[in-house]
């Protein structure tokens, strides 16, 4: 049964309530037709707990927006949403079309710092995010008693003399639930073996990200991941108000997971009795070993980045330098899987506390 505004209803006995089912849950296509943006197809996904998202075709079928009960989940960057054909891969400027948004994907031979890797020079956190899906499905359906919400597409990263990778992704929620899962399959198609480099950037900003917010996650040991981020390593976990002139910190995370090879993260504002609010996510610890924490407290660029990854964010080179870089052979598959979703009151926040410890 599906649970909505706070009441359990089979599904003879939500239609008999409703006209069409979008009036509670649903998913909607359209085209963006402004600005950098133009052109760009979007789905929109709200299931009817307060919960809503949209899934950016053109953009890897990334994340771009997600919302609680009109309450954003996410920090969104002043580029807005910005169509591929406006990439420029070249050092650092990927940043010139990084929307922020709830989730966007790095990779896939490529993610962390520009640099030169065996001759070929690579920029900040590879191409995928700016790949348009293809063969994109959505669907929506009752399954028993669950009414399922899920938009499937692949996006391919290929290159003549080079790489032939396939992204396929699946992004699904049910109706009356507040989280979504990703599922990710990598494949190699090409008949040599290439790096594998993937970084699941959430970006976590405003009212989840406030002061006093804090970090909970069963890490065991915590990595500045430079001098400015090893002065403030002992406020990893705490977040600040925003002030002028911040500088990113980075630090990487050695989590422990459970017996059953999952990971608990989540990031909450309760300092507020009656408002609390958290996001989390659940991913396996065999598929995405590294977790980095990106924590940026500047004015308009206020936000934290939650990053399950099988890298560090130094980039492709370095990572062959220290024997951690991951390889595809030729027609190989991964497999990554990650569950997000949302917070909601003391109780909630509490219970989830208590898995992590």
């Amino acid at each position: 049964m599906v649970k909505i505004a706070g009441e359990h209803y089979s599904p003879r006995e939500l239609v008999r309530l409703i006209g069409d089912l979008s009036q509670v849950a649903g998913v909607k296509p359209y085209e963006l037709t402004e600005g950098r943006a133009r052109g760009a197809r979007c789905v929109d996904v709200w299931t009817g707990s307060g919960f809503e998202f949209t899934v950016m075709l053109e953009r890897g079928m990334d994340i771009t927006r997600a919302f609680y009960n009109g309450k954003s989940l996410c920090w969104r960057s002043s580029t807005g949403d910005v169509h591929p054909h406006f990439f420029e891969p070249e050092e650092n400027n990927w940043l010139r079309s990084f929307p922020g948004g709830l989730l966007v994907t790095c990779g896939l031979t490529q993610a962390g710092f520009p640099c030169e890797d065996e001759g070929e020079k690579l920029g900040l956190h590879g191409r995928i995010s700016h790949i348009p899906a293809e063969g994109v499905k959505i669907d929506e359906k009752w399954q028993d008693e669950d009414y399922i919400l899920s938009i499937e597409g692949k996006m391919r990263q290929s290159a003549v003399f080079g790489e032939n990778i396939i992204l396929q992704r699946k992004i699904w929620t049910k109706m009356g639930e507040s989280r979504f899962w990703v599922e990710d399959k990598v494949e190699n198609r090409g008949q040599k073996q290439v790096p594998l480099m993937i970084l699941y950037h959430f970006n976590i900003g405003f009212p989840v990200v406030r002061e006093g917010s804090r970090l909970l996650s069963p890490s065991v040991e915590v990595e500045p991941a430079d001098e400015i981020s090893a002065k403030e390593k002992d406020a990893y976990a705490q977040f600040p108000a925003p002030t002028s002139n911040a500088a990113s910190t980075v630090y990487y995370h050695k989590m422990r997971a459970d017996e059953e090879g999952m990971v608990r993260c989540a990031l909450i504002n309760d300092t507020v009795a009656g408002e609390e609010l958290g996001v989390y996510m659940l991913y396996r610890i065999d598929q995405l070993p590294n977790f980095v924490e990106w924590k940026m407290m500047g004015e308009g660029e206020y936000v934290v980045g939650m990053e399950p990854a099988n890298c560090r964010v130094e980039g492709r080179a370095k990572e062959r330098q220290r024997g951690t870089l991951k390889m595809l052979q030729a027609n190989e598959e991964k497999q990554f899987w990650i569950e997000f979703g949302v917070l909601q009151g003391k109780s909630q926040i509490e219970e989830f506390e208590k898995k992590i410890r």
